[in-house]
């Protein structure tokens, strides 16, 4: 039988609130600034600065901005319809919950499962780009030269050990580092454009039109392409939607859902533009495509730290590096949060082994996180037995591994979009809104399909690989784990219908109940 607890208003839980019951995470543990820390983060603002801007200068050359400009358009649209659901729909299986609401249980299975295996490949890439950041700054402050695999293996073993605790203190430990990054980012930035940049400061970096086709990216890049210029914007906000994964540690779900999604998709956008065009702006339009070329041949670690170097002060070089391994260790974190969360709610629903559901005495998704431990650990292995060298966990590890999830993320994305339709007019029909439930989704699914065939085009220019059998079965690999979910479901239909008929449909706030459920005493037993 579906479990449905009425969510209560603000404050914290006191020192008596009753424990969650088994296969449940801590009631009333996240506030707002928590959740935003925690979706923040996984964005990881530096790391995406310093990693994906010269990927979108790459495609979209001094255009980068107007790539960051689309996107952030893009997702505020999806996110209309998107919040709409989480209103109705609260549970810590996320996109997983809203695909089995709106599309069937074996839909969202499939969705289920390659989500939740996406967000376990996003933490290995980002172990891996904080590999590279690690091993090469020690390397220039100590003259020490360690391999990157090393420093993904101390960072992996933290990870596992916050897993452990309350979720509240891994919401402190990335609120202070994303504290750091985001200071940093804003000192560089207002330096630049204080000082008028290289050539003085120009609008032409906004211009959507000039991210195709852009001049000075062919010339330099040759055959350069939107596709990879989107790819690294839509990269960015990769975690921006995991607000309703943290819903059943949240005082306020529906409130928090709210504002931390539309916070977190417009104020990233508004930095990220704001960080992109002081990149421009501090080399110059031409410049800036030649700077990205000089650090992809290794004139220099990163093309922002000339900047800082020549608009603040080297001082300033030194932090970023520093809080690149610090930023990159944040995100990680972050993803294995949701992706633990998503392992968490596919085995209280047996659609993956039920010993995922178990808590610790915290009530973290202990067992979830350490298969995310496990799972992250060998998939990374693979790739240092690949190419153990430092760059290769930037350069294979931290770049191939986006691909993949990025496009299986946009493809659930999509799947969300059509979710939100369908429910809205058929389970929901009293929440129908023309705009919200419609029109925004239906816009958001185009931009999400557009987006995965920009992608999927374009792969091997962004993995800088046309061959290898991982980029061109990149599509193939995702389409595989999508039917793995969704043959799980159809076996349980087959063998157990009463627990088939419970996919997807855990839930904080059921539509169907809540009318009688919030009539209900607070601490109400079901």
């Amino acid at each position: 039988m579906t479990e449905v607890i009425t969510p209560s208003g603000g404050g914290s839980a006191g020192p008596q609130a009753a424990a969650p019951p088994a296969g449940r995470l801590a009631d009333q543990a996240l506030g707002l600034p928590s959740v935003l820390f925690c979706i923040v983060t996984g964005a990881a603002p530096l790391t995406a600065m310093l990693f994906n801007v010269p990927v979108a200068v790459q495609g979209g050359g001094y255009a980068a901005p107007a790539a960051f400009l689309i996107a952030t358009v893009a997702l505020t649209i999806f996110s209309v319809g998107y919040i709409a659901m989480s209103r109705r729909v609260t549970s810590a299986g996320g996109f997983y919950t809203f695909v089995s609401r709106g599309l069937g249980r074996v839909a969202g299975a499939g969705a289920g499962l390659l989500i939740g295996l996406c967000y376990i490949i996003f933490v290995a890439a980002v172990v891996g780009v904080m590999g590279y950041f690690a091993a090469t700054s020690v390397q220039t402050w100590t003259g020490i030269e360690l391999p990157a695999w090393l420093y993904m293996a101390i960072g992996l073993a933290v990870m596992s050990a916050l897993a452990w605790f309350h979720i509240e203190l891994t919401a402190k430990v990335l609120g202070v580092m994303l504290v750091g990054e985001v200071l940093a980012l804003l000192v560089l930035s207002v330096a630049v454009l204080v000082r008028g940049g290289a050539e003085g400061l120009s609008l032409a970096p906004f211009n959507p039109a000039a991210v195709f086709g852009n001049p000075s990216a062919i010339s330099v890049f040759g055959s350069a392409a939107s596709g990879v210029a989107l790819f690294a914007a839509f990269w960015s906000w990769v975690g921006f939607e995991m607000a309703p994964n943290y819903a059943e540690e949240s005082r306020d779900p529906n409130r928090i859902a709210k504002i931390a999604t539309y916070g977190s998709v417009i104020g990233l956008g508004l930095f990220y533009m704001l960080c992109s065009y002081a990149y421009v702006a501090g080399w110059g339009l031409e410049g800036s495509v030649k700077a990205v070329s000089d650090q992809f041949s290794g004139v220099f670690a990163s093309a922002f730290y000339p900047l800082s170097d020549r608009y603040v002060g080297h001082w300033l070089t030194t932090v970023i590096e520093l809080l690149a391994v610090t930023s990159s260790f944040a995100c990680a974190m972050a993803f294995y949060n949701t992706g633990a969360r998503y392992l968490f709610a596919l085995g209280r629903e047996r659609v993956l082994p039920s010993v995922l559901a178990r808590t610790s005495s915290r009530h973290s998704p202990a067992v979830a996180s350490m298969t995310v431990t496990v799972l992250v650990a060998l998939y990374g292995l693979g790739f240092v037995l690949y190419d153990p060298s430092t760059e290769g966990a930037l350069l294979k590890l931290g770049t191939w591994s986006p691909l993949l999830g990025v496009l299986g993320i946009l493809a659930v994305q999509a799947l969300v979009c059509a979710a939100i339709i369908r429910y809205f007019l058929t389970t929901a029909r009293d929440g129908f809104n023309w705009f919200s439930t419609l029109v925004a989704p239906i816009i958001g699914g185009a931009a999400m399909v557009g987006a995965c065939w920009l992608l999927v085009a374009n792969r091997a220019t962004l993995a800088g690989a046309a061959d290898v059998p991982f980029i061109t079965l990149l599509p193939w690999l995702v389409a595989a784990m999508f039917v793995a979910g969704m043959v799980i479901a159809v076996v349980m239909r087959t063998r157990n219908p009463a627990r088939y008929a419970g996919l997807g449909h855990f839930t904080l706030a059921d539509p169907e109940l809540d009318r009688v459920e919030l009539h209900r005493p607070k601490h109400a037993a079901n």
